[in-house]
């Protein structure tokens, strides 16, 4: 019977591998690329581009004694703009997208396709089926294949994920800082030219604009875009024209700064001042991470070309034009940005800034939502509300829920700690954390993905962390001034993070240590041991095959069941989408009169949950349509075929005379033969595809119920009590407090059933 189970329920390897996808990636135009480079400017280039409002503030906050400090400082400024947004981001980090989407989620699913390192093992063969799933061949005597075989060990993988959402997590915090520093420093301009203006009202001006940021993000990335890229773009041209205007007044000394010999001459100072400002002169390249984060919304060409055509040119003109100021007024180094604006432009200048602080912000908080929309595909984020703002771009969220919390806390930041300074510190702990965790993962990428030769991983390796370590070092002795803000902030999103991702995990597991056999489902016969009525039970399931234990507990309880059961399990992939043509897959479960399928609805960390109208209408026509194509092939093979034509190629044939309806079709007809003996397909199938056609429509008509399964997880007694905490106390409060898959699916409250059972993790020692 067990063997009779396994062959009547096998996975859907053959109905994944006859899918015949139409899916292609969409192609942009020149046009288009250049268009889209321009919007670009309004939400993924904010960040990098506010930073010459701070920067020589934080690096100097006690004013310069030596004007060699000041062309050091910009010697250093320059190549850092140079090494790590120009050289590691724009022109290698970039390239490791996922298929157009970028962070450090989108690397960990590049990862989990090359490597068996996702802790959740709800993924199957089938799924390297899909268009989207795409990985490289890696042989097995190979570095790679080594590197792979490592990572797939169990405490690794635990690691890779920390890792993970450690970045994550620093990802969320820039969305609080940026904001807060960039609306403060803009801000802040209004004191330069008129002094007499208490602080408080500068504090209070920045939370209004605050509020008004967040107000909109409803709108969208791309009506935000376009709203904010001009603002972008005429703040580029005028920091680059001012730089220039105060090169041109003050003298072309500073422009010795490109020759490296200043970067070695400021560091060998060893004074502890000029180390310590290294944390200043890291918020120059802060923002990078956000231009990564943000690739979701923006092809991979148009984020380059205004990077380098118009971004960095006029950013090294900007920062040249302060320090060449700065040269001459070695005072006015709290407020040099202001200072250096000519005085017949100051107030044009000052709102342009302001605004340009406002898209600054934008880029974080739209980074901060695609991360969050990623996390939540791979269970490490409580289920919230996501909003797709446009019908172009699918990258384009906006989740109300992160935006009000995200709001909150900046605010209380801006409040807090009311000065550049502490922000400042604050910030360049945070950005310098993500940075090293990109590192980390473009080297597992370079060595499992790309293939690299050994020597460019080392040169890649080599050159981030010496960079990236010399920064994080600074940043270590201003985490008492500032700096543990971000640190905070992350250990309480690390902590519901990592909390809901070892819920989830363990939920899961219970589920699939305790699936039902399907020999017992074949031992209560055709009706199942109860009373079968009109109408069709969706029952949602993790599992991708097995019958889930909440189903016997279901039918052991209630006298009645429905005519015709399908399984329903959604999962989410670690591809960026998956092709509506290969969205479904179908198959029947046990012979045919006990009316049983599943559907396996699969979904990448781009994709939403549609309407759920839509989403039942798609299940229902891949279910009759795996019916019609199911007699279809019975008959081909009783009348048509051949004894010697395998019945593989005349499906395969079948498949592309239909103009594609592949999402559906099954194969069990293929494997048939192996369970004819058994449960012979003539004897079982006494009624005709127009009979089960009008059966499954009855059961429609007759009316649709959901069965939602409501797994309660509580730790075993004699666990650790951080244990306890963590599952009784916060994985039940996050629970409570996130969206229920009814709201996610859209289930009607009248055709809903809730099934609800206890597990206790035992094994919680």
């Amino acid at each position: 019977m067990w063997d009779l189970g396994q062959k009547l329920d096998q996975p859907m390897d053959e109905e994944a591998g006859k899918l015949r996808n139409m899916y292609k990636q969409k192609k942009f135009s020149a046009l288009l690329v250049i268009r889209l480079a321009y919007q670009s400017l309004g939400v993924v280039y904010g960040d990098l581009g506010t930073s010459p409002l701070y920067v020589f503030y934080n690096t100097f906050p006690h004013g310069v004694n030596d004007p060699e400090d000041v062309i050091g400082a910009l010697s250093l400024i320059i190549y850092s703009l140079t090494l790590v947004p120009l050289l590691k981001y724009v022109f290698i980090v970039l390239r490791a997208n996922d298929n157009g989407q970028g962070g450090t989620l989108a690397l960990y699913s590049l990862l989990c396709r090359h490597a068996n390192i996702k802790i959740i093992p709800n993924q199957h063969r089938t799924d390297e089926e899909l268009t989207t799933y795409s990985r490289t061949t890696i042989h097995e005597r190979s570095f790679a294949a080594k590197t792979q075989r490592w990572l797939e060990r169990g405490f690794i993988k635990s690691i890779i994920l920390i890792l993970v959402l450690v970045g994550t997590c620093m990802v969320i915090g820039d969305g609080i800082l940026t904001p807060a520093i960039s609306v403060l420093s803009a801000a802040g301009g209004i004191r330069v030219n008129k002094p007499e203006i208490d602080s408080g009202v500068v504090v209070i001006v920045a939370v209004v604009i605050l509020v008004g940021l967040f107000s909109v993000q409803h709108y969208g990335t791309d009506k935000v875009g376009w709203l904010f890229a001009p603002i972008v773009l005429v703040w580029f041209l005028l920091i680059g024209g001012i730089g220039i205007y105060n090169i041109w007044r003050f003298g072309g000394r500073v422009l010795k700064a490109f020759s490296p010999l200043y970067v070695y001459h400021y560091i060998r100072n060893g004074r502890k001042d000029s180390w310590l400002s290294l944390g200043g002169i890291l918020l120059s390249i802060t923002g990078a991470e956000a231009l990564f984060a943000d690739l979701a919304n923006f092809p991979v060409s148009s984020v380059q070309i205004a990077f380098t055509l118009l971004v960095f040119p006029c950013l090294l003109l900007a920062y040249s034009g302060q320090a060449a100021y700065l040269v001459h007024n070695l005072h006015h180094s709290r407020d040099v940005f202001y200072r250096s604006i000519p005085e017949k432009i100051y107030w044009p200048v000052f709102v342009i800034a302001t605004l340009a602080a406002i898209v600054a912000s934008q880029a974080t908080i739209t980074a901060t939502f695609s991360i969050i929309k990623q996390a939540l595909a791979h269970g490490c984020f409580p289920r919230v509300k996501v909003v797709h703002t446009s019908k172009k771009f699918l990258g384009q969220i906006y989740i109300p829920d992160i935006n009000w919390i995200l709001m909150i806390l900046c605010i209380a930041v801006t409040v807090g700690f009311k000065n550049q300074s502490h922000i400042g510190n604050a910030y360049g702990t945070a950005v310098v954390l993500v940075m090293l965790v990109t590192t980390l993962l473009m080297i597992l990428v370079m060595i499992l993905v790309w293939h690299c030769h050994w020597i460019l991983v080392i040169a890649f390796t080599g050159l981030s962390l010496i960079v990236e370590c010399t920064y994080f070092s600074a940043v270590l002795f201003k985490v008492d001034q500032g700096g543990w803000a971000p640190l905070a902030i992350a250990g309480v999103f690390l902590t519901v993070m990592y909390v809901w991702h070892y819920g989830t995990v363990k939920r899961y597991e219970f589920e699939l240590r305790s699936k039902v056999s399907m020999a017992w489902i074949l031992g209560l016969g055709p009706s199942l041991g109860l009373v079968r009525v009109p109408g069709i039970s969706l029952v949602y399931t993790e599992l991708a095959s097995g019958i889930p234990h909440i189903f016997s507990h279901f039918i052991t309880n209630l006298p009645a069941i429905h005519s015709v059961v399908v399984f329903v399990c959604v999962k989410y992939l670690p591809v960026y989408t998956v092709p509506e043509e290969e969205r479904f897959l179908v198959k029947r479960i046990g012979p045919k009169n006990f009316h049983i399928f599943r559907c396996v609805a699969r979904y990448g960390y781009k994709d939403l949950h549609k309407k759920d109208d839509d989403f039942e209408k798609k299940l229902f026509h891949n279910l009759f349509m795996f019916v019609r194509l199911e007699y279809m092939m019975e008959d081909c093979s009783d009348s048509e075929c051949s004894p010697c034509e395998p019945r593989t190629e005349r499906s395969r044939d079948f498949t592309l005379n239909n103009n594609g309806n592949t999402t559906s079709l099954s194969n069990d007809v293929l494997t048939i033969s192996s369970v004819d003996s058994i449960v012979p397909a003539r004897s079982s199938s006494h009624c005709t595809e127009g009979d089960e056609y009008e059966f499954l429509n009855n059961g429609r008509e007759a009316g649709v119920v959901h069965i939602l399964g409501n797994t309660v997880v509580r730790a075993n007694r004699d666990s650790r009590f951080y244990k306890k905490i963590a599952v009784d106390y916060i994985y039940v409060f996050l629970r409570k407090i996130c969206r229920e898959n009814s709201v996610i699916f859209n289930i009607p409250h009248e055709g809903l059933l809730n099934v609800g059972q206890v597990f206790y993790v035992y094994r919680l020692r």
